[in-house]
């Protein structure tokens, strides 16, 4: 049987929080390390085209191997947490694991890369474990370490090489929390020391060297809100300064000179930022015609929420500030590093939050740089994610070390002109203090969500959303919301100083200059600003502040931290449980989404219910647990008194009877509410059944459920797991089982089919090593209907080829997936080749 047509169809994800982890090629494709992994992004296309697995810790630092002729690079390097250099080969049009050096034994935090005369390629690391290590790889894919430059106590924050005009001799620059830049030069296969520049008051952050017109400039920033430019140039041997000259520093038009053991350096101090500078980047030669076509530059990143790009004045030769962006506002604490693309037109940032910005030069207006659209995403675990009801946007939620956020992605707004989709945020409904832990869709624009605090929140879409998502779906507003609801609906939210909850905004409050009843009505909170969201998706910026819904309940009732939630089709009824070591506190709360009042309690695990899931039919609730057991409540039919629903206990396995022996992590329903599935840490997937026969209207609940497949053994802890809502042919079941190895397996279910025998289950596809997680796979969840989000609705009522789009689409699902990685997949699978 042939494998399943499986498609990355969007990736999101964001930058670790460390500097000198993303790097802009010749080529235009920017890298950055993404938890465990590399990530190349083409800011044109807007999308991440591959993601290179081969760290087994977070990669703190990313560079690629520029070409002397500013060619396409070839080669990129990475260093991690796991103490591991990386090179990566690009071979038929793929980057590829190409030679791996251990030597460190202590994090790599920065790494540099320069190609020799014989093709050979030089790479500097800088560690923890107080120690510079100057490797050569050559193309017979062999490695040695050339040279290791220990600093006892100290630490070198970055490192950069450079040849040295003429002589194609090497030079490396250390920064480091010695507050100096430490020069050394290649030698008969060893490091030596050449200079010591002083200057700099708190720790080097970052050094670069350009070069230029023969000489090599070398830029450093550091903590002390300064960047000092220097020009080294060997000492001409007609020089006529007298002896004593040799050794003293001289100030004249901020420009410092220094001379020892034949070399010349002078320095420039650049002051703009207003705090520690993090990142400095030179503006990569452009040419054309083997002409030059612009003058150097240099742009640098702070803490204080800017980028400067610098530029000597023609004639006098000063470096003044050019351009300055940023100043972020949100909960965003500053830049960790900066870099430029080849042409000039776009810089970007990556924050202490983990996020890119980007500004792109604006083309009608010299001097204008406006915001421009970038990848986003979650930079720790992503724990839960939900498809909306009718599938055209999903919403995440993340753990992070400081704020929580959720994510909502939507299809592109370029679709109808480009006929492919492509996915980008377009909200973050809540911005938290705490771990975000799981989440649950109530219709189409509310959700409740649960965290660490033990509270669960109730979010309702603001009329900015709505209105923005008409325009971008095409779908009128009556069609989304009544009349009533949207009168009610406020213009957006804020999230008051120091606050944790959405505050809903209204309109926003004028005062006259005069008029204050106090002192704190001087400083109004800043509100919102509605989003007009026709021909692009917001920024970063916008995101952070101008997309949140507002909160409209707290749920109290569970004394421990939020662990899972589910809702039913009918969006009436909420299910959450918390942790557990008890079984007091291992109860399931049932909540009325109409009243949000609490109407059961649900005792029966002893231990943490780790995932549950209504049926599609919303008649049965399932639940698994730490305790290894599941538990199935059924819908009692409700008294005329009391029309809200009840649920009883209809079947559960007791320790003795329980067929898991490890935790069971996850579970699923079958689409016709027949079956359901368990999946656990014991590698062991097993449907159960059948639960009801009948029709919907007249079904009859059995009275024994028992397995009904043969136990399917993936190999692998299984952490997640989903039935796909479309049948197969034959009226088999496709499911997808996500594994803690980070890999995605496909099955076929036939039920009946001499399950002794293991022939019920039958594989059909798994992701490729590009494509898996790097790490555990938390959550899976198929696409509520068939086609491809942005694809099944692109040909308009009237073209002659609507239909023929439609049965294309049919043969298609889609399923996400969300990772302790810190990425959300979303894949495309082609049902006609299973």
């Amino acid at each position: 049987m042939a494998a399943p047509t499986v498609e990355t169809c969007h990736v999101a994800c964001c930058a670790n929080r460390t500097p000198n982890v993303v790097s802009w090629s010749r080529g235009g494709t920017i890298a950055f390390g993404t938890c465990n992994s590399v990530a190349l992004y083409d800011p044109k296309d807007r999308r991440v085209v591959a993601v290179l697995n081969g760290h087994t810790g977070r990669v703190s630092a990313v560079q690629w191997v520029h070409r002397e002729d500013c060619g396409r690079e070839s080669h990129l390097v990475s260093g991690g947490s796991d103490n591991r250099l990386i090179l990566w080969e690009a071979q038929n049009g793929k980057f590829n694991l190409s030679v791996e050096c251990k030597g460190h034994t202590g994090p790599i935090c920065a790494v540099d890369a320069i190609y020799t005369e014989d093709s050979k390629i030089l790479v500097a690391t800088s560690a923890s474990d107080s120690t510079v290590r100057l490797w050569l790889c050559n193309p017979a894919k062999e490695v040695k370490c050339l040279h290791t430059l220990s600093f006892g106590s100290g630490f070198m924050m970055d490192v950069s090489l450079a040849l040295l005009p003429g002589s194609r001799v090497p030079i490396l620059a250390c920064g480091g929390d010695d507050s100096r830049v430490h020069l050394y030069v290649l030698s008969n296969g060893q490091l030596q020391k050449t200079l010591s520049l002083q200057g700099h008051e708190d720790w080097v952050r970052g050094v670069e060297w350009a070069s230029t017109s023969g000489e090599l400039l070398l830029a450093s920033c550091s903590q002390d809100c300064l960047i000092r430019v220097w020009r080294l140039c060997a000492k001409s041997g007609t020089d006529a300064r007298t002896e004593d000259d040799h050794t003293i520093i001289k100030m004249k038009e901020n420009v410092f000179e220094v001379k020892e053991r034949g070399e010349q350096a002078k320095l420039t101090v650049l002051a703009g930022h207003e705090n520690w500078v993090y990142g400095v980047h030179w503006q990569p030669p452009f040419y054309i015609g083997g002409e030059l076509q612009q003058p150097l530059k240099l742009l640098s990143a702070s803490m204080d929420k800017t980028m400067i790009l610098w530029a000597p004045e023609e004639g006098s030769g000063v470096w003044v500030e050019q351009v300055r962006v940023g100043e972020v506002g949100g909960n965003t604490l500053g830049f960790y590093g900066c870099q430029i693309s080849p042409d000039g037109s776009m810089v970007v940032a990556h924050a202490f939050h983990g996020a890119l910005h980007l500004w792109c030069k604006d083309q009608d207006k010299e001097g204008v740089w406006r915001p421009g659209v970038v990848i986003s995403g979650h930079f720790n675990a992503v724990q839960d994610l939900s498809w909306d009801p009718e599938g055209e946007f999903i919403i995440s939620v993340g753990s992070k070390d400081l704020h929580s956020q959720m994510n909502i992605l939507i299809k592109s707004f370029g679709i109808f002109f480009t006929l492919q989709a492509t996915w980008h945020e377009i909200s973050r409904p809540q911005i938290h203090g705490y771990d975000m832990q799981c989440l649950a869709m109530v219709g189409r624009f509310q959700f409740v969500s649960g965290a660490d605090e033990k509270v669960l929140r109730v979010f309702q879409a603001p009329r900015n959303f709505v209105e923005n998502f008409a325009n971008i779906s095409g779908t009128s507003r009556e069609k989304l919301l009544t009349s009533t609801d949207s009168a009610n609906l406020p213009e957006g939210a804020s999230t008051p100083a120091l606050g944790l909850s959405n505050k809903a905004v209204f309109q926003a409050l004028k005062f006259d200059e005069g008029q204050f009843n106090s002192l704190s009505d001087q400083y109004q909170e800043s509100y919102f600003h509605a989003l007009n969201l026709t021909a692009e998706p917001p920024p970063e910026d916008h995101l952070l502040q101008n997309t949140l819904w507002p909160e409209v309940q707290k749920l109290y009732g569970h004394g421990f931290e939020m662990f899972c939630l589910a809702s039913d089709s009918s969006g009436k009824v909420v299910a959450s449980a918390c942790k557990a070591s008890k079984a007091e506190h291992a109860a399931v709360l049932l909540w009325s989404t109409t009243t949000w009042r609490q109407l059961q309690a649900l005792p029966c695990h002893t231990l943490t219910v780790t995932q549950m899931a209504f049926s599609p039919n919303a008649q049965l609730l399932l639940a698994v647990s730490r305790d290894r057991t599941w538990s199935l409540w059924k819908r009692d039919q409700p008294a005329s008194e009391s029309p809200e629903p009840q649920f009883s206990l209809h079947a559960y396995t007791g320790k003795d009877t329980a067929i898991h022996s490890r935790i069971i992590w996850s579970c699923d329903w079958s689409p016709d509410s027949k079956y359901f599935v368990t999946s656990s840490r014991d590698k062991k997937v097993i449907a159960w059944g059948p639960c009801t026969t009948g029709e919907s209207e007249n079904l009859v609940l059995q009275p024994e459920i028992k397995p009904c497949s043969s136990i399917l053994d993936v190999g692998d802890a299984a952490t997640a797991v989903a039935f796909c809502p479309v049948l197969c042919s034959g009226n088999s079941y496709l499911l997808a089982v996500g594994l803690e190895c980070g890999r995605i397996l496909l099955y076929r279910w036939s039920p009946g089919q001499e399950p002794a025998g293991g022939h019920d289950w039958s594989s059909c596809g798994e992701t490729d090593t590009s494509q898996s997680h790097a790490l555990a796979v938390k959550r899976l969840r198929w696409r509520p209907r068939a086609g491809r989000a942005g694809r099944d609705d692109n040909k308009k009522d009237g073209q002659t080829d609507r239909e023929s789009v439609i049965e294309e689409e049919s043969s298609w699902v889609q399923l996400a997936s969300a990772s302790a990685d810190h990425s959300v997949k979303i894949f495309n699978i082609n049902k006609q080749a299973l």
